[in-house]
């Protein structure tokens, strides 16, 4: 079986130097808020380009904290509005509506799958406060457009960097763009721990400021609260092992593209559409995701040649039970994305046979 993502063979890579940070840190006695999150917190700030990184429990932490940071700073107010792609995972939205925002949807480019900057000024309101973008797949998503939008309306950029590691666009790194970005370090992701983690990064000093008390029950100082935060912490060990994985981040970017390149140019199906690639420098390729309308039929018969697959994602967030309110809203061309995505297997591991075999199996799928 070719496995859609082998993180035992990922992490297997590093095992030594994991178990050196994990012994390390055990042995060090302190498990929270100490040198591996100080030490991940500077290198990662280096990585991004950016003065400041926030080390938080996980990818959706990241969000909401900046969104409840911008509230306790008089930026936004529970009511104001928030443009958001409509094809993205649920995590983007949720950081918005738990914070008391609105979440206020528009549609994806329908061949890069991401933010179209030419229909998010008709979803601007006297509400709007904030664009968040998503770096769906690993491809940066923003263009000089939306900026120059951004600046026109005096709205902050918020990047959902999640997805987009090392991600560029115009020599500037993911994360690093905006006014703020939330990334995840789940155990899937490119830079993945080994359990669930996340950051945020900024060049806002006042903002790192409010996010380092909120993360931490709205504490700077222990048993003194001045804000109602959250309990958000990146702890030792995660921090450890990032600090280890950090250091091949661009290997795992160069391997990923080799896949990738390999099946942007050897795919030859007339029922499968390849992913656009905006910037071929810049795109990390967490995912190499395929459409195809006969998306059940491709899968099945991918598994019945041992080659997993996933779909990312089947239902978009307007059609979520979680947001019922929203299930009347229709968007053709994000529900069209979410009928006919599929992700191939795309690791650093994959073999060039196992390339092969993929590439082989689809083009002859329908044949």
């Amino acid at each position: 079986m070719i496995k859609f993502l082998d993180l035992q063979k990922i992490n297997a890579q590093y095992e030594q130097e994991l178990k050196e940070a994990a012994n390390r840190v055990i042995d060090s006695g302190w498990y929270l808020m100490g040198k591996e999150l100080e030490s991940f917190e500077q290198n990662y700030a280096a990585f991004c380009k950016v003065e400041h990184c926030l080390g938080v429990a996980n990818g959706l932490d990241a969000l909401r904290l900046i969104f409840k940071a911008y509230i306790e700073m008089g930026i936004m107010q529970k009511g104001d509005e928030v443009i958001v792609p409509a094809n993205t995972y649920i995590a983007s939205v949720l950081a918005i509506s738990d914070n008391g925002l609105i979440p206020v949807f528009v549609e994806p480019n329908i061949h890069a799958y991401n933010l179209d900057s030419t229909k998010i000024e008709e979803a601007i309101t006297s509400k709007t406060k904030a664009i968040l973008t998503v770096h769906l797949y690993g491809q940066i998503s923003l263009d000089q457009e939306m900026l120059d939008i951004c600046k026109k309306h005096n709205l902050k950029l918020i990047e959902d960097a999640a997805q987009s590691h090392g991600a560029l666009w115009n020599g500037k790194v993911s994360g690093s763009i905006g006014d703020a970005a939330g990334h995840s370090f789940y155990p899937g992701k490119n830079l993945g721990a080994l359990g669930d983690a996340g950051a945020v990064t900024t060049n806002d000093k006042e903002l790192a400021k409010t996010i380092e008390a909120l993360r931490n029950y709205g504490s700077h100082k222990k048993y003194e609260n001045i804000y109602q935060g959250l309990n958000s912490r990146l702890d030792e060990i995660q921090a450890a092992f990032l600090n280890v994985k950090l250091k091949y981040i661009q290997n795992d970017i160069e391997a990923r593209r080799k896949v990738a390149n390999y099946y942007l140019e050897n795919i030859k199906n007339s029922s499968i559409i390849l992913p656009e690639v905006l910037n071929e420098e810049g795109h990390v390729w967490h995912l190499f995701v395929i459409r195809t309308r006969k998306r059940a039929e491709l899968q099945e018969y991918l598994i019945n040649n041992k080659i997993q697959s996933l779909i990312h994602y089947p239902i978009p967030p307007h059609k979520q039970k979680a947001y019922k309110e929203l299930n009347n809203l229709s968007f053709r061309i994000t529900e069209q994305i979410h009928d006919e995505v599929l992700s191939l297997p795309l690791s650093p591991m994959l073999t060039n046979e196992e390339m092969q075999l993929v590439v082989k199996i689809i083009n002859q799928f329908n044949d």
